[in-house]
């Protein structure tokens, strides 16, 4: 594992860059019919692309990690990465209880209010400890890799839609993140959606006082 110095080329292990050039959840082509053909698992010692899980069966005695997907983009779980990477000064994040790192970086259309620590590479809002928001910031500013050589052109299509699509949700409020500084962590929350204008209606909608029916109180009598 590589400390992250300056102008070190070789510091990182063969396989991080190829997986940060990778498109993971595509469907595989070799087990297209079965329902486990979603491609979420990478080999570290064959670096041969995305696998199934049935791909996996032909690496059990090699390293592997999982990808998994946050809001549209790839993240990988501490507990895995940092048996193989160095992750030091890199954002980590709680999602669904776990502690991950995003892979590739996620530029911030708009800069927060009151921002005192950014990420050296993209800009976008870090906690004050932190240098980098992904693994694929950390090699960019830490040795002579370009990050536009890093990504592919596929890769950096998808994140170029996933980066407007996040664009459009921060201005309407649909998402925001929660800080947490005591542990240097941070928590993706949804937030209560905006009360739209039927949502309204409903809201002032009450029941009514409930009447008889026109004959319910009639007694008839038979003589």
């Amino acid at each position: 594992m590589g400390a992250g110095g300056p102008n070190d080329d070789n510091i990182w292990p063969p396989w991080l860059i190829p997986l940060l050039r990778e498109v993971f959840f595509v469907q595989c082509k070799l087990h297209a019919d079965s329902h486990k053909s979603e491609c979420n698992m990478y080999c570290l010692d064959c670096v041969n692309g995305p696998l199934c899980s049935l791909c996996l069966n032909q690496h059990q005695n090699h390293r592997h990690i999982q990808i998994r997907r946050s809001s549209y983009h790839d993240v990988i779980r501490v507990s895995e990465i940092q048996k193989h990477v160095d992750i030091t000064s890199v954002q980590t994040y709680v999602i669904n209880s776990a502690k991950v790192v995003f892979i590739n970086k996620r530029p911030q259309p708009r800069p927060g209010k009151a921002v005192t620590n950014t990420c050296e590479v993209c800009d976008r809002n870090l906690l004050d400890s932190f240098r980098f928001c992904s693994l694929g910031c950390k090699i960019a500013g830490t040795s002579s890799e370009n990050f536009e050589t890093v990504i592919s052109p596929e890769n950096k299509r998808l994140m170029t839609s996933v980066w407007e699509s996040e664009d459009s949700y921060g201005s309407n409020g649909d998402r925001r993140r929660r800080s947490n500084g005591s542990n240097g962590v941070c928590r993706f929350t949804p937030s209560t959606p905006p009360l739209t204008a039927a949502g309204v209606r409903t809201a002032k909608r009450r029941k009514g006082v409930p009447h008889r029916a026109p004959m319910g109180g009639l007694l008839l009598e038979y003589y």
